[in-house]
């Protein structure tokens, strides 16, 4: 048996990000578990400074050398560390200095202490949204019905009528009842057989933004963000052109509607592929995500809560169809979207499991 290919097994298979660092606080290896945590790949940050992996390290690089001079192991609570996209993660740290054939190494685990929360926060997105469609789709039932007697109805009205001109009240009656009924289908986001085939997430992200490059007519800086070497992901590609059509639409709309004074509107398309996450009960070895960022003026927090939600919306033109067709999407795709908002930044996150023999339930 390899040791370091055993090590390197063990080391993956551990929920505690853990990061093994030279003695000049440059990276060596990274679990899967820190890969997502700090938002990259080992592959990609392998040999970089501690600075290059998180901002604000100024107290971390200092705890290093403390280490690095006492020998004894430090533990750190309590800690806001800031990745170099911006986001920012509450953890406890150990750090540990270790000798292997007379080279010292430090072991930095880092504890993420909002882990469980965000883990609790998407369990209650996904059972919210389930049970929303549910109601739903029992209501439409009720609806659609009787909207189907009235046309059927006010068709044999019609053909019973003297006056061809009086049609035209039939003919207002049939309109409307099929205006109603594709209201219903569009809440309830009407089953479609998804074409499902082997697909890159890129080729979602520049068709919309061509759409949309051609909607703004450039008034929207579109910054793209990409990960080349993703693989690809089972899906239908034209539910998921729009479920990120929606979303981009959206920001589209806010940047448009409420700009902000000395600050271009911008929207940002990031991809990136992340490790061990969960999604309701499942944890998926890896996944595709999907950010959509825009500095407008951010979604109200009263509002933030409930926007999956058929019919909320924040607009006042708005129909808050656009984000809960989205969320079916990406249920459809056994995946989520999550939103974090702020004035200057909103952010989507539409995560999509690649799909993984052996994958954790």
């Amino acid at each position: 048996m390899n040791t370091d290919n055993f090590n390197t097994s063990i080391l993956d298979s551990l929920t505690t990000a853990v990061l093994m660092l030279n003695a000049d606080h440059c990276l060596y290896h990274m679990n899967l578990a820190a890969q997502s945590l700090l938002e990259t790949s080992n592959r990609h940050s392998h040999n970089a400074h501690i600075t290059e992996l998180l901002r604000n390290t100024h107290e971390l690089v200092l705890a290093l050398t403390a280490v690095s001079k006492s020998g004894n192991t430090l533990i750190t609570r309590m800690v806001e560390l800031t990745l170099t996209n911006g986001n920012k993660i509450l953890v406890d740290y150990s750090i540990t200095i270790l000798t292997e054939l007379g080279v010292n190494f430090f072991l930095l685990e880092l504890h993420e202490i909002n882990r469980s929360l965000s883990r609790t926060r998407k369990e209650h997105l996904i059972l919210n949204h389930e049970t929303t469609v549910e109601m739903i789709r029992g209501l439409s039932h009720e609806i659609k019905n009787p909207l189907g007697g009235i046309r059927g109805a006010a068709q044999l009205l019609a053909s019973e009528l003297p006056d061809s001109q009086l049609q035209d009240y039939t003919n207002v009656i049939i309109e409307e009842t099929d205006r109603l009924v594709n209201l219903v289908d569009r809440m309830t986001g009407a089953y479609k057989k998804p074409h499902i085939r082997q697909l890159n997430v890129h080729e979602v992200l520049e068709r919309v933004r061509s759409l949309v490059e051609a909607e703004t007519k450039g008034s929207i800086q579109l910054v793209r963000d990409y990960d080349p070497s993703l693989p690809e992901i089972n899906g239908d590609l034209e539910q998921l052109i729009q479920a990120v059509l929606n979303i981009v639409r959206n920001a589209m709309q806010a940047l448009t509607e409420n700009k902000l004074k000395g600050r271009e509107p911008q929207i940002t398309l990031r991809t990136r592929a992340i490790n061990n996450t969960t999604i309701g009960t499942i944890t998926h070895r890896l996944i595709a995500r999907i950010e959509i960022i825009d500095n407008g003026p951010g979604i109200a927090p009263d509002l933030l809560e409930n926007i999956f939600y058929p019919l909320i919306s924040g607009r006042a033109e708005g129909t808050g169809l656009g984000l809960s067709i989205a969320q079916n999407i990406l249920k459809n795709h056994a995946g989520l979207i999550e939103c974090e908002s702020q004035p200057g930044k909103t952010r989507f996150i539409l995560s999509i499991p690649f799909i993984h023999e052996g994958d954790n339930a």
